[in-house]
């Protein structure tokens, strides 16, 4: 059946908001949806999974459908069917979450340890809907953005829209070129800001010929950056690196604001 997009249901209306926008990325790529429900009341868990299949089909009804209850808790069971999917997509906010949280508890812990692509579902109907004809992707300085390019210009060319590839940038102070700074980072800030968009899509660009391209330099912080870039975005890409072995949360504060901020879907993507 091939590999299947996962998307976490509990009954909110944030997951069916998430279903809804997984089904139809489901049918852009020609792939199975899979839903997982994680619960310990079978006949919640019946429930839940009906109304979330019946939104799927709403949405997208020749997709591929399949379901599943877990009872572990949702987010092992997220990162353990995460390890065999072509991504995990979530809803912004769970029935468990407290009213003043801007990012549900499962969502964040997912995103920031996941080892496979995960999409936050989140923003108005308009940019889940992708009205915009934009998928935006960060591109930052070194080594953490190469396969969220990758992701981001497919995503481009499965929609036939066109891919934004923002760059922020500042000149270096003093501090980032003592002889403690990481070689990546000291070796980023020799290159002009054109050169590190231009070498970040320099290869990705050759799978997808067709896709349509523009670089953004925008010389402010990342964070706001890219929160105004994603103001007419379809969806924001940005990288995350894993550290192996830590099994702590590895967002870092950009992509942290991001999933909390952002007015559209959010893919946080690892690089590995």
């Amino acid at each position: 059946m091939g590999i299947p997009l996962v998307v976490g249901v509990d009954g909110s209306k944030a997951s069916l908001e998430a279903v809804g926008w997984a089904a139809n990325e489901a049918a852009r790529h020609g792939i199975p949806l899979h839903l997982l429900h994680a619960a310990a009341d079978e006949q919640e868990a019946s429930e839940v999974i009906g109304s979330a299949s019946a939104r799927a089909r709403q949405d997208a009804p020749a997709v591929r459908l399949s379901s599943e209850v877990s009872f572990e808790d949702a987010a092992s069971a997220l990162l353990d069917r995460g390890r065999s999917a072509f991504a995990l997509v979530l809803g912004a906010r769970g029935h468990g979450d407290l009213s003043g949280m801007l990012l549900g508890s499962v969502s964040l812990s997912v995103a920031a340890r996941a080892g496979c692509p995960v999409v936050v579902v989140r923003g108005s109907q308009e940019h889940r809907a992708a009205r915009f004809g934009n998928v935006v992707v960060g591109v930052e300085d070194g080594e953490g953005s190469g396969t969220a390019v990758d992701f981001a210009l497919r995503e481009a060319h499965v929609r036939a829209c066109r891919l934004v590839a923002v760059h922020a940038w500042s000149a270096p102070s003093g501090a980032c070129t003592t002889p403690r700074a990481p070689s990546w980072f000291l070796e980023a800030h020799r290159r002009p800001p054109a050169q590190v968009l231009d070498d970040a899509l320099r290869h990705p660009a050759e799978k997808y010929r067709d896709a349509a391209v523009s670089r953004r330099l925008m010389e402010k912080p990342a964070r706001r950056a890219l929160l105004e870039a994603a103001s007419t975005a379809d969806l924001l890409v940005v990288g995350a690196r894993r550290r192996l072995g830590y099994s702590g949360l590895q967002l870092g504060l950009i992509n942290h604001a991001l999933l909390h901020h952002a007015p559209c879907p959010v893919a946080v993507v690892p690089q590995m």
